[in-house]
């Protein structure tokens, strides 16, 4: 069975930080691309960074220098270090598995839900100012 757990969300200030962690069942963690998105109320689920099987990463023009994404493979395990949090970036977090080939050359905000064949339950963001 196919499991992603998130974990990590929380409140926190403007300026502050936070990391979040994606436990990855085996065989989704082998696939080619993991990824991370974001969601509020009434908008399209937001693609903000990928990291490909040799490593390679990519970021969203609005998270890019302030996030960091990452994976401990013999954890399994997707990390995001969010750091300079604004209140923009208040928002359900997604971690995702089986991404397409695209997660390599396009940037993550092209990439849409459909795209990743896994996803986890998601954890709740909140940045006040």
């Amino acid at each position: 069975q196919v499991r992603l757990v998130e974990s990590g969300g929380g409140s926190v200030q403007a300026g502050g930080s936070l990391k979040l962690s994606c436990v990855v069942s085996e065989y989704a963690y082998a696939t080619y691309c993991l990824g991370w998105f974001r969601q509020v109320p009434g908008k399209e689920r937001e693609g903000i960074a990928v990291i490909v099987s040799d490593g390679s990463t990519r970021y969203a023009t609005a998270v890019k220098g302030r996030f960091t994404i990452s994976k401990d493979n013999a954890n399994n395990t997707l990390y995001l270090q969010m750091n300079s949090l604004k209140p923009d970036d208040t928002a359900m977090y997604y971690c995702a598995a089986d991404g397409p080939l695209q997660c390599y050359t396009d940037a993550p905000d092209a990439l849409k839900r459909d795209d990743f064949g896994y996803w986890g339950q998601g954890t709740q963001v909140t940045v006040s100012s």
